[in-house]
């Protein structure tokens, strides 16, 4: 059964930094498109950072580019985020995703190309 379990949440103050981890079992992310999306109270679950082998490229909406960066750890089968400058705005549920085979980063991130993995979320609040 395939899981994927977010971490790293939490409460930071506006300007704080956080770094989330997404770890995959019975699942091999390697060679896989994968990205994090947010859910704020109230709105749609947007995608925040997405990753792809497919078109070797990172996509970050504009509201997050050049604070927040995805990475990942093959060896431990593991996607982070780090998210820096943190802002109020940020608050929300964190999840983690696997893409469509063949998705492209920005495609998986807006159109929410994804597979129906989805973990419980890692809660991110942003309050001074």
């Amino acid at each position: 059964q395939v899981q994927l379990v977010e971490s790293g949440g939490g409460l930071v103050e506006p300007g704080g930094s956080l770094t989330l981890a997404c770890a995959a079992s019975a699942f091999t992310l390697d060679n896989h498109a994968v990205g994090w999306f947010r859910q704020a109270p109230g709105k749609e679950r947007e995608g925040v950072a997405c990753d792809s082998p497919n078109d070797g490229m990172r996509y970050y909406p504009d509201s997050v580019k050049g604070r927040f960066t995805i990475s990942r750890n093959n060896d431990k089968n593991t996607v982070y985020l780090q998210m820096n400058s943190l802002k109020p705005e940020d608050t929300g549920v964190y999840y983690c995703a696997v893409g469509w085979q063949n998705v492209y980063a920005r495609t998986m991130c807006v159109l929410e190309k994804v597979l129906g993995y989805w973990g419980q979320g890692t809660q991110v609040t942003v309050s001074s």
